[in-house]
Formats: structure tokens, sequence, C-alpha cells
């Protein structure tokens, strides 16, 4: 069930036949499903199979603030497990499909499988590494090392998993690329406009093609992993 995308990465393959016995459920989710909401009990973590996700959370007056979109091999509901209440939405940005790792079984299994825990620590520690790279993104970068920054992460990511990381399909929509850096609707579409006509990428509708990487890069001024 795992096939080397919901959690075993650095995992033998022993190790892997009893990760399996941990994760016995999917679910599958429409496009605009939600996995989990803010404040639910937090009972298990989410390996994303196939599709994308966003996570995003919501104050009391309704403010909505985008925290994350991730893409198949990506873990979530991690930042749920130190209170047991997630703090966040998870919501699909298309049809998708994920693995369940129950905590409970996932307790009485990581004694006897220490790759586990050393997968869990892995995973963790990029959760709050990701989080301080949303924090740089929001407090010191201006709006176009923003957005080329973003484009980078998702190319080296997507790379990751064996597409191409010159063409992919955003499945988020401009709005909520906004959000997440902390642009508005219109700077971001002014944006993709200026990258295209100098030449950095080719646009149509939410198809990217990155031409000119190197100036990609060196427009971000920052490490994009």
């Amino acid at each position: 069930m795992l096939n080397a995308i919901c959690l075993p990465l650095g995992m033998t393959r022993q190790d892997v036949a009893k990760m399996d016995e941990l994760i016995k459920e999917r679910f599958r989710l429409p496009k605009g499903g939600t996995l989990y909401r803010q404040g639910d009990a937090s009972e298990a973590v989410y390996g994303l199979r196939s599709g994308s996700l966003k996570t995003q959370i919501e104050d009391a007056n309704g403010q909505v603030q985008i925290t994350g979109f991730l893409l198949p091999g990506e873990v979530l509901g991690l930042d749920g497990l130190m209170y047991e209440q997630q703090v966040s939405h998870a919501i699909a940005l298309e049809d998708s499909e994920v693995c369940i790792i129950r905590l409970d079984e996932m307790d009485h299994l990581a004694p006897q499988l220490p790759s586990l825990q050393r997968q869990l620590r892995r995973l963790m520690s990029k959760e709050i590494s990701r989080s301080h790279q949303l924090l740089l993104a929001l407090g010191s970068l201006r709006s176009e090392q923003r957005l080329a920054a973003f484009l980078l992460n998702l190319s080296q990511r997507l790379q990751i998993l064996g597409y191409s990381p010159y063409e992919f399909i955003l499945r988020m929509s401009r709005e909520e690329i906004g959000n997440f850096l902390g642009l508005t609707l219109e700077t971001v579409s002014r944006l993709f406009s200026r990258f295209a006509r100098e030449g950095l990428i080719r646009v149509q509708q939410r198809e990217v093609q990155i031409l000119d990487m190197t100036s990609l890069q060196a427009l971000s001024g920052t490490d994009c992993r």
C-alpha cells in the first residue's frame, strides 16, 4: 500500500513491510473536500498518496491564512500531535487520496521499529523548517522574491517525485498563492505577467513552464528547499 510514497523514505524493505501493517486505511477526498477541520481531535497523521491539499488556519473573525500546499509523498497532521487537536483545516485542491496512520497503532509499532521514530523526527523537523521559510518569506522578502521562491520550491518538490521540474500545473489558484505568500491577487497576477515578459517563465492559465531556472534562482535570493 505504501508504494514508496506514504512514509518510507530511507526505511528498509523489512521496515516498510511492518509499516504496511500500520497503514490499513485509505481515504478518498473529492476536490474541495475536507480531510479534517481546525479543532478536531488529532487521532492520526496522513500520507498524501495522490492529488494535492492545502492547509489553512482561521481566526475567530473568520480571517483565513493558508499555511501550506501538500504534494504526493508528503505528510500532514503532525502539527496537531502536541495538543491532540488539529490546529488547521486540510482541504483537497483536487480529487485526492490519503493513507491514514492511526496514532494508537503507531504507538504500538514504534518500539519495534526505530526507523519509524527517526522518520517521524525527520518529518517534524521538515515541518518546522517549512514554517520558518514561510515566516522568512512573509517577513523579509520582496514580493517578486516570494513568488520566485514559491515556484522554485514547487519545482524541486515535483522533481523529487519524478516529475519535470520545468513544466507543471498549479493546482492552487492565484488568489490562494497570494494568501499563502501575503500578497494580493493583483500583485500575484502582475508578477506572473512580469516573469513571463522577462523570459523567466511561460504561463498559460495554470500551466507553468520555467524557461530560465538560473535567473529565477537569482531573483529568489534564498534557499527554496
